[in-house]
C-alpha cells in the first residue's frame, strides 16, 4: 500500500559527498533567492526590482554596510554559542531568552552605575555590565541544564518556554523597578548617558567596539572546538555518546558546558545591544536574533568561521525586509519569510546529501 501512495523513498547514502555539505548552504541561498522572485510575483511586483530592493539596497552605501554588520554581531555572538550546544548534541532554543536576561542584566547593571556620581569610569562600567550580561545570560540558560540534569526535562521545550518567561519579566522591569520617572508613562528606563554607551568603531556609523569583540570570539572558538580537548570532548560526546562515556568523558559535564557557553554568548550580545545601538532598556532588546541565530548556525555549518557568513545573510534578510517594507510597501512578515524558506531549503539539501530517492517497485497486481 504504501508504494502506490510513495513511489519513492529515501535511501541513505554510502558516502555522503563532504563537497557538497559546505556547497549546500550555498545552494539553499540560490534557491531561497529563486522562491524568493516567485514570491515577489505572487505579491504583484516586479522580482527583479523586488530582489534588487532586497539584496542590493542595504549595500550601496558605507553607512548601509555599517548597519549589516551591526545586526551581524548579535547574530553572530549567539550563533556561536548554538554551535557549541548543537555540536555536543545539546538543543538549545532559548538563546533568545538568554540574549533577553544579559541585556537586562547588563541594562541594570549599567542604570545602577548612572546616577551622576559614579566613581567608576564610563569603560570600567561597560566591562562590568557586559560580563553581567555573560553571567545573566549563562544562569538563564543554567535553568535548562538544571532542569535537563535533574529531571530529565526536555532542553527544547524548557529553553523555548523560558524564552517567553524572559520577555514578561523584561516588561515587568521597564513598567517597574526599571522604569524612567520621567519617561512620559512610557515602558522604557532612563537613556544611558554617553560615558556609558559602547564606543563606536567609525564616526557617523552605528557599528561599535562589540564588533571587534565578535570577530575575536569567532577566532577563539575556532581553537576551541578544533584544537582543545575540550572541545574535542564536547564533539565526541554528541556524535557517539556510548563512545564517550566508555572513554571517561561525562555527559552531564558536556550538558552543563555548552549551555552556559551558549547562555553567556547569548547575553554578551544582549548587552552590546543595550549599551550599543539601543542605549536604554526597552520592552523590546531583540528583534528575534537568538531565533535568526538557529539558521546562522546550521548555515556556517556549525563552524564559528561560517557563522560569519550566516550572519551576513541573515542581516542582509533584516533589512532587505525593512527596505521591502518602506520601498515596496510589502508586510513585515517578508523577512521571516525569507529566513523559514532558507532554513527549510537548506534541510532539504542537507537531506539529499545524506540521502537518495530511491523508486519503490509496485506490488504485484496493484494498478
Amino acid at each position: 500500500m504504501s508504494s502506490v501512495l510513495w513511489p519513492a523513498r529515501l535511501e541513505l547514502r554510502a558516502s555522503p559527498s563532504r563537497r557538497m555539505a559546505y556547497l549546500s548552504p550555498l545552494l539553499a541561498l540560490v534557491l531561497t533567492l529563486l522562491f524568493g522572485a516567485l514570491l515577489f510575483l505572487a505579491l504583484g511586483k516586479n522580482p527583479l526590482t523586488g530582489l534588487q530592493v532586497f539584496l542590493l539596497e542595504p549595500l550601496k552605501s558605507r553607512a548601509a554596510i555599517s548597519e549589516l554588520l551591526l545586526k551581524t554581531t548579535p547574530l553572530v555572538l549567539c550563533a556561536l554559542g548554538l554551535s557549541v550546544c548543537y555540536r555536543a548534541n545539546v538543543w538549545n532554543i532559548g538563546a533568545e531568552g538568554q540574549l533577553i536576561a544579559g541585556g537586562l542584566a547588563a541594562g541594570s547593571t549599567i542604570l545602577f552605575f548612572d546616577n551622576g556620581s559614579s566613581v567608576l569610569s564610563g569603560a570600567a562600567v561597560l566591562v562590568l555590565a557586559s560580563l553581567a550580561g555573560i553571567v545573566g545570560g549563562a544562569l538563564w540558560a543554567g535553568i535548562t541544564a538544571l532542569l535537563r540534569d535533574r529531571f530529565n526535562a526536555n532542553e527544547i521545550l524548557v529553553s523555548l518556554m523560558l524564552t517567553y518567561i524572559a520577555q514578561l519579566l523584561l516588561m515587568y522591569m521597564v513598567n517597574g523597578p526599571l522604569k524612567d520617572p520621567h519617561g512620559m508613562n512610557f515602558p522604557q528606563s532612563r537613556v544611558f548617558s554617553a560615558e556609558f554607551l559602547l564606543p563606536r568603531l567609525f564616526s557617523g556609523s552605528r557599528l561599535h567596539i562589540g564588533f571587534a569583540v565578535m570577530l575575536a570570539a569567532t577566532a577563539v572558538m575556532s581553537v576551541f572546538m578544533f584544537r582543545s580537548f575540550a572541545g574535542y570532548r564536547l564533539t565526541v560526546g554528541g556524535l557517539a555518546p556510548l563512545a564517550a562515556r566508555y572513554a571517561g568523558f561525562s555527559s552531564r559535564r558536556a550538558l552543563w558546558t555548552s549551555l552556559l557557553i551558549s547562555g553567556g554568548f547569548a547575553g554578551i550580545a544582549g548587552a552590546f545591544e543595550v549599551a550599543g545601538p539601543i542605549g536604554q532598556v526597552l520592552p523590546s532588546i531583540s528583534p528575534g536574533y537568538g531565533f535568526a541565530a538557529i539558521i546562522v548556525a546550521f548555515i556556517g555549518r556549525l563552524n564559528p568561521v561560517g557563522a560569519i557568513f550566516g550572519g551576513l545573510v541573515m542581516s542582509l534578510f533584516y533589512l532587505g525586509g525593512e527596505m521591502a517594507q518602506s520601498r515596496l510597501g510589502l508586510p513585515s512578515a517578508i523577512t521571516g519569510l525569507f529566513q523559514g524558506m532558507l532554513l527549510f531549503l537548506l534541510l532539504a539539501c542537507d537531506t539529499l546529501i545524506n540521502y537518495r530517492l530511491r523508486r519503490t517497485p509496485r506490488m504485484p497486481g496493484i494498478s
